[in-house]
């Protein structure tokens, strides 16, 4: 697993502090290219860059013939081939788990997860606010309340020290998130999940390959859940995977994602009888794209850190952009999203999306993030229905609504963040300078934007 391994360590490391010094000390922080000097793009001028960016998903044609055998063949479910067994044998060794089931999507996973580790109705849940809507719809499938605890926004994850405050009789489960593939703070996480005796599901969905400690993101856990959907780095249109080293626990979530159908030495002995389950199963079709995507896995990972902590080194120096941090003992993210905070007021006061549509128009595309997700209609929705006026009190659903106006932290996040895409990251050392230079621009000239 620790095979040609690169860490922010080593990549601060072998830059010598004379160059580093050098590197920062320029005015415009990189290398300026044609139309870094000229107006604003978004009134007339040239853009720093018109390239386009590399498109994704990315297909090797060699990959063709392995997947023409596999269509011809006819085994395109999982019970009369052996793509998905190889599959989850090859993840299991790429992220260092004991054990990988595949799943028919991300949330097909959550939702397997958190079922086998006793998430029911009426229970609750600790979720990450600042993540994608899957993250807590998946509790609300389960009929349970997802139950916000702050964002830290230097780290973008959940707030370790948020969430004791949340826990009562009805919690049943913990769900941090990578969000954007940064690390959630898993040693603090998992000691309030051994205090209190809750299970600790990550949801590692934008997360592959990324590193907490010794170990990969959704190893660290009692479960871990994957997503490759089609723009993942690993991806497949759909699909999604479990990781677990418990085999009672994983024989549970494969009984359940297979209708509920027995399996492993933990459940010999129940015979043919079904227990309660779903067909969330992966497809043979899904195994072969995925193995064919997963051979540049490793690469592509090594290639998004170099870039990434490119751009740390250099954005930190522009006023007003603050980069993400990694959180206690986090040591690599994989940056299925590049995100920082954006101070307006260094900016003169320039609003956000004014920023966004400058960095735009010089050819360097970019998204807001989640916003406040909770307050989109979604969350009361669910909690009106009947089904949850009768699984909870009216006290404790009104409790509910005023705890989703106590995540200042989240909501200021929600104002500020701005990110880049994963794709962007795969370019060159040249990709990362337009950039910079295409934000230094717009700084320099934030003025003709008020």
């Amino acid at each position: 697993m620790k095979a040609n391994k690169l860490t922010r360590r080593k990549f601060i490391s072998s830059t010598s502090a004379g160059a580093a010094a050098t590197m920062l000390s320029s005015p415009l922080f990189a290398s300026p290219r044609a139309g870094a000097a000229s107006g604003l793009a978004i009134q007339g001028g040239e853009p720093v860059r018109t390239a386009e960016w590399l498109s994704w998903p990315v297909w090797n044609p060699g990959d063709e013939e392995n997947m023409l055998e596999l269509l011809r063949s006819g085994n395109w479910y999982r019970g009369d081939g052996n793509k998905c067994k190889d599959f989850e044998k090859e993840y299991a060794g790429l992220i260092g788990a004991r054990r990988v089931i595949a799943t028919a999507s991300g949330s097909a996973a959550l939702i397997t997860a958190l079922h086998t580790v006793g998430v029911d109705a009426g229970d609750e849940v600790i979720v990450s606010p600042f993540t994608f809507i899957a993250s807590y719809n998946v509790v609300f499938d389960r009929k349970a309340l997802p139950v916000f605890a702050d964002t830290d926004p230097e780290t973008f994850t959940i707030n370790p020290h948020r969430i004791e405050e949340r826990i009562n009789e009805r919690t049943t489960a913990i769900l941090p998130v990578h969000i954007c593939g940064l690390p959630a703070d898993m040693n603090r996480i998992m000691a309030i999940g051994k205090k209190h005796s809750l299970p600790v599901v990550e949801d590692a969905c934008q997360a592959w390959l990324a590193e907490y400690g010794e170990q990969m993101c959704g190893t660290v856990g009692d479960l871990g859940c994957f997503s490759f959907q089609n723009s993942k780095h690993i991806p497949s249109g759909e699909g999604g995977a479990i990781s677990g080293s418990n085999d009672a626990l994983m024989d549970r979530c494969f009984a359940y994602q297979n209708c509920g159908r027995p399996y492993g030495s933990s459940m010999r002995g129940m015979g043919d009888n079904p227990i309660q389950g779903s067909n969330r199963r992966l497809t043979e079709v899904q195994a072969g794209l995925l193995l064919a995507q997963m051979v540049r896995a490793r690469s592509d990972a090594d290639k998004r850190l170099e870039n990434a902590l490119y751009l740390d080194s250099k954005l930190k120096e522009i006023p007003g952009i603050v980069p993400y941090k990694l959180s206690d003992g986090a040591t690599r993210s994989s940056y299925h999203l590049y995100p920082f905070r954006y101070k307006k007021e260094e900016f003169d006061g320039l609003p956000r999306h004014k920023f966004m549509a400058a960095l735009g128009a010089e050819g360097i595309p970019c998204g807001q993030g989640y916003g406040q997700q909770y307050f989109d209609g979604l969350i009361e929705e669910a909690i009106s229905s009947r089904g949850y006026t009768r699984l909870y009190s009216k006290e404790r659903l009104n409790r509910y609504r005023e705890e989703l106006h106590d995540l200042p932290d989240n909501d200021q996040l929600t104002m500020e963040v701005v990110w880049f895409y994963q794709n962007m990251l795969l370019g060159e050392r040249s990709d990362m300078d337009d950039i910079i230079n295409a934000i230094q621009k717009v700084y320099q000239n934030r003025k003709l934007l008020l």
